[in-house]
């Protein structure tokens, strides 16, 4: 299929020099580099998804507001904080 496209003449030229390097039409390389954009798009979209593992019933415990990063990092930090103090106290 025939069609007008404008590029920049810069990645042209880049190309053209691709295409005269491998003996092969401009059309042929600009084609496989679409392909390639576009698989390489579906691959990304696919890898970005990701499923976390989920534990209890779900969401935040009673008093944590998770969009507080203070608050929020306060409670991590006294547990830690009170994990740790039961570690020293049993001798590990």
């Amino acid at each position: 299929m025939r069609t007008t496209l404008n590029i920049d003449e810069a990645l042209l030229a880049d190309y053209k020099q691709l295409a005269a390097r491998s003996h092969r039409s401009l059309s042929s390389v600009i084609q496989d580099a679409l392909r390639e954009s576009l698989l390489r798009r579906d691959e990304g979209a696919s890898a970005g998804r990701v499923k976390l593992p989920t534990f209890g019933h779900g969401g935040a415990l009673p008093g944590v507001d998770l969009d507080d990063n203070v608050a929020t990092r306060r409670i991590l930090d006294d547990e830690r904080d009170a994990e740790l103090c039961r570690d020293q106290r049993s001798g590990r």
